[in-house]
């Protein structure tokens, strides 16, 4: 053996990485992004576990999966600072292990004023390890599509949660909703290793002359993110209450938010499908519409198959408009820190949505929360429309 040979590199033996913009990738790249904020897409189940399994009042548990989510949207906040600066692989795996910790410790809490602080800290946590996810997905070439894949599996696991997690809240207490969080982030823990390396644009591409940031159409994105998030969550949180406060049975109200979840799924898939093809304003301007039309429905809840549509088509609404909407904020910044801001703005609308409702339908008052929410759905499309016309005649033609 020569000396040349003994001095070779020895090749590096690891686990096989997915191909960065494949769909494998945006699969594994989805789990990421939901593990710090899956309890959103289970809040329903969340909330109403609290409620009859912990025995907190309708106020006390809405407090509660509020500080969860305005704890992630400051961990959002704090991801735009420091995406470029921690490497994005160890940033994950430690976070996913401190969700882990708190999940399981948070199934031994009963007292509403130490979960609202300890959910606080999980959200915090949760909302870096989402902003850090947001930044890796926005240096793919097809963001709208892995938002929209993201979208995919948060519908059809929250699909499952909704189902069947408010039937074993009786059976084993609110800590199965917890130990649920936990299996969800140590599920994505086991996937991490087999993502690509999202390398960021090299910071000297950035030194050169290049466009200034247009904050004016930002601004109304992040707007627009933030109402239609609020909106929508806002009554997603109080469904389940909405539908026994009009006679519905439990089995039914839970199998029709399964069903709601999968089908809507639906929505991001068509979203993944069409890309940017027809572009984003009438895209936009279709799925709101219809948005609010099913959000306007629920006031007609005492019907059993109002109720079920109204839960599908929102569904379906949701899961189409906000990758876009999303989408938009990564097409204003390739380098990713515009997406995370995105995912801030976002998260402060998931979270101001149940506090609000956590007033409004404390009391009872499931139609002015309705209302509500058509008003904020209405104001997001307004937001929304000159970024979407802008960024349209912005493309290539063909």
């Amino acid at each position: 053996m020569t000396d040349d040979a003994l001095s070779a590199p020895v090749p590096r033996r690891g686990l096989p990485k997915v191909p960065e913009d494949s769909l494998v990738a945006s699969v594994l790249l989805s789990f990421l992004a939901t593990a710090g904020l899956f309890y959103v897409n289970i809040m329903a189940a969340l909330v109403d576990g609290l409620i009859s399994g912990a025995g907190l009042t309708a106020r006390q548990a809405g407090l509660v999966a509020s500080a969860n989510v305005y704890g992630a949207a400051l961990g959002a906040l704090t991801a735009v600072f420091i995406v470029r600066r921690l490497p994005w692989r160890p940033t994950a795996v430690t976070v996913l292990l401190c969700l882990i910790t708190i999940d399981l410790a948070s199934t031994l809490l009963k007292a509403p004023e130490v979960l609202i602080a300890v959910r606080f800290l999980h959200g915090l946590i949760g909302g870096l390890l989402v902003g850090v996810a947001f930044a890796v997905i926005a240096r793919t070439r097809t963001p709208d599509r892995t938002f929209g894949m993201l979208l995919v599996v948060q519908f059809g696991l929250g699909g499952l949660g909704l189902m069947f997690l408010p039937r074993l809240v009786p059976m084993f207490g609110p800590g199965v909703l917890f130990v649920a969080l936990a299996t969800f982030s140590l599920a994505t823990l086991a996937m991490v290793p087999f993502l690509g390396d999202y390398k960021a644009a090299p910071k000297a591409l950035s030194d050169g002359p290049k466009a200034p940031t247009l904050w004016i159409p930002l601004s109304l994105v992040f707007a627009s993110i933030f109402l239609f998030q609020a909106a929508n969550m806002g009554l997603a949180a109080y469904i389940i209450g909405l539908g026994k406060g009009a006679g519905l049975e439990l089995r039914f109200i839970t199998d029709t938010l399964g069903a709601a979840n999968w089908i809507g799924a639906l929505g991001s898939v068509l979203v993944v499908v069409m890309g940017v093809k027809f572009g984003r304003f009438w895209p936009i301007v279709a799925g709101l519409v219809l948005t609010l039309a099913g959000t306007w429905a629920f006031h007609f809840s005492g019907l059993p198959w109002v109720y079920l549509v109204a839960n599908i088509g929102t569904a379906i609404t949701w899961a189409f408009v906000i990758p876009y909407l999303l989408g938009m904020s990564a097409a204003f910044d390739k380098a990713g820190q515009m997406a995370t801001l995105a995912g801030f703005f976002s998260k402060m609308g998931l979270a101001s949505g149940p506090a609000m409702a956590a007033f409004v339908a404390g009391g009872g008052q499931y139609g002015g929360l309705i209302n509500i929410s058509v008003l904020g759905l209405a104001l997001s499309g307004v937001a929304a429309a000159a970024p979407a016309l802008l960024l349209d005649r912005q493309r290539p033609p063909g």
